[in-house]
């Protein structure tokens, strides 16, 4: 799997390079207003698509830790069913808006073990039907205790394309970059019994960095 290029994904460069061609069409042409609407959505665009570093902290390094897979707002901390097992786990949702970074991170070091898109409708990623009813696509991680861990990214109300670069049989690296999804969205985190949740609702939590949940001792 190949890592994303900072510091802007490689996803969004087709689209600024769209839009800052039609910009300069515009200037040329002679249409300033439009063209002053067209540098500012490009701008918009390279604002969207940044992809900064993002170091693992010390805390976030410590054994046990999970971090959260997107910068966002925790809207949901409770029991949900894991999509690959139909068992109730505990879930941390976190809510991303179009003014947060999209790239999202292995909340863990784990292998892909399973994958599975589910095509779906385009609610507000923030209720609660989303994750039943919403465009998604599901990673089904392995840790080397054995333990399975699910990340589930959700399309919202504005978001029409999410983007998994993982494959089966992948290892990810704590806070490396699997996937993003554009323009507004959530990640769902499904975490397994003997983990100590470490965030509260309306936490704001940041891609890599943020630890959500540790392995109780």
């Amino acid at each position: 799997m190949r890592a994303s290029h900072p510091p802007v994904a490689r996803e969004g460069w087709p689209i600024i390079g769209l839009a800052a061609f039609a910009t300069a069409v515009l200037a040329l042409v002679g249409f300033k207003s439009l063209a002053v609407l067209g540098l500012a959505f490009t701008a918009f665009s390279v604002y969207f698509f940044r992809d900064p570093d993002r170091p693992l902290p010390a805390e976030a390094e410590a054994p046990g830790a999970l971090v959260s897979p997107a910068d966002g707002k925790v809207v949901k901390i409770g029991p949900m069913v894991d999509p690959f097992t139909g068992v109730e786990r505990t879930c941390v949702c976190v809510f991303m808006n179009v003014f947060n970074v999209h790239v999202n991170r292995s909340p863990l070091d784990a292998t892909v073990r399973e994958l599975r898109y589910t095509p779906g409708r385009f609610f507000n990623a923030s209720l609660d039907k989303a994750s039943e009813h919403n465009e998604r696509l599901a990673l089904g991680l392995e840790d080397e205790a054995g333990d399975r861990f699910t990340v589930v990214q959700i399309a919202g109300l504005i978001a029409r394309r999410i983007v998994c670069r993982a494959e089966i049989g992948d290892r990810l690296e704590r806070g490396e970059r699997f996937g993003m999804i554009r323009f507004g969205s959530r990640v769902d985190l499904y975490v397994p019994d003997g983990y100590e949740i470490t965030v509260r609702l309306g936490h704001k939590t940041i891609a890599g960095q943020t630890v959500l949940a540790r392995r109780k001792v």
